[in-house]
């Protein structure tokens, strides 16, 4: 598929707020003004990462394609698995003993997101509006199982399969139909409501929008498919007010990002760990969270350059064509 400044932009946008919102983690517990933060970026920002990789999903369901596709994200993830046990180890971060299905820390989207392209083998042969019905009913339904957790990714696999599914089924035309101005308005009003609202309401836990817990570990067995219903239709306002203000022209260099999203999902996690380890950083003042975007925002640029994606390419994509021509051009000179 062609590559388009919107969708290029909406990644730079969301892999921005992905390192961002890991960045804040360890400070929300301190304050009310960073929980709110952290929990209005995290009511869309994985559904609308998700929901774009479902909708550049179109590709057959084939053998040759399932191949392709464990290639693609199961080999980078148990490489990445081995490196993050081997970095933990290191930083003496007490989960780095964790089994090759319990993926670490951000390593459940490859394996989520495998699933979701299995998945999508059978539910594409349904009708739209019934597949992602069935697919919202089964992530409602899997919080009842007490055992459901990182385990395989199972919880999140089944949970934000929906996103997927949407994407898949969406339309350039569909998506782009959100930019309009009367969608933008409204988009402003549902934005701010939910951060009003977060900051008022009472403690909510973040494993609501993490999507890895049961709703016995979440505490409420009983309404947590009531819950999670409403979610749900959080994360897909909030999924169409955030697209509504994502640029459509190119902006160059920035737009390019958007092209090399994985790679900075796959890595920032070493910066994020060591920060965690180190204690580098602290919030005291609006500064202090400006001073964290700007160090976000840096991640970003220094994980989607070219020296860095040569030296990476290996191991996430398993071909060394970056190395190759450069190599190529020296000799050319």
């Amino acid at each position: 598929m062609k590559r388009n400044a919107f969708f290029d932009n909406a990644k730079v946008l969301l892999i921005f707020l992905v390192v961002f919102g890991h960045m804040i983690q360890p400070f929300v517990a301190d304050s009310k003004e960073m929980n709110t933060l952290y929990l209005w970026i995290y009511t869309f920002h994985m559904p609308a990462f998700i929901l774009l990789s479902g909708f550049f999903a179109k590709g057959s369901g084939s053998k040759n394609y399932v191949i392709n596709l464990a290639k693609k994200l199961l080999v980078p993830y148990l490489i990445f698995q081995l490196m993050y046990s081997v970095f933990y180890f290191i930083i003496g971060k007490d989960s780095w003993q964790a089994g090759i299905f319990y993926p670490h820390w951000s390593l459940w989207f490859l394996f989520s997101l495998f699933s979701w392209h299995i998945l999508l083998i059978g539910f594409k042969k349904l009708p739209p509006v019934h597949g992602i019905t069935i697919s919202i009913l089964i992530g409602i339904f899997i919080g009842y199982i007490g055992d459901i957790g990182h385990t395989f990714s199972l919880s999140r696999t089944f949970v934000f399969f929906p996103f997927f599914l949407m994407g898949y089924w969406l339309t350039e035309k569909q998506m782009r139909f959100v930019t309009k101005r009367p969608i933008k308005i409204a988009s402003l009003m549902v934005m701010v409501a939910l951060a009003v609202s977060l900051y008022a309401a009472p403690d909510i836990n973040s494993g609501w929008l993490l999507a890895s817990k049961s709703y016995f570990d979440l505490g409420m067995e009983e309404y947590g498919g009531i819950a999670r219903l409403f979610v749900y239709i959080t994360a897909v306002a909030m999924v169409v007010s955030v697209f509504a203000w994502v640029p459509k022209r190119h902006f160059g260099w920035i737009t390019s990002i958007g092209s090399r999203t994985l790679y900075v999902y796959l890595l920032h996690g070493f910066f994020i760990q060591f920060f965690r380890a180190t204690d580098l950083f602290e919030v005291n003042h609006i500064t202090d969270v400006i001073g964290i975007a700007i160090v976000s925002a840096s991640i970003v640029i220094l994980l989607s350059r070219k020296p860095v994606l040569g030296l990476w390419q290996p191991f996430i994509e398993g071909k060394m064509s970056i190395i190759r021509n450069a190599l190529r051009l020296k000799e050319q000179h």
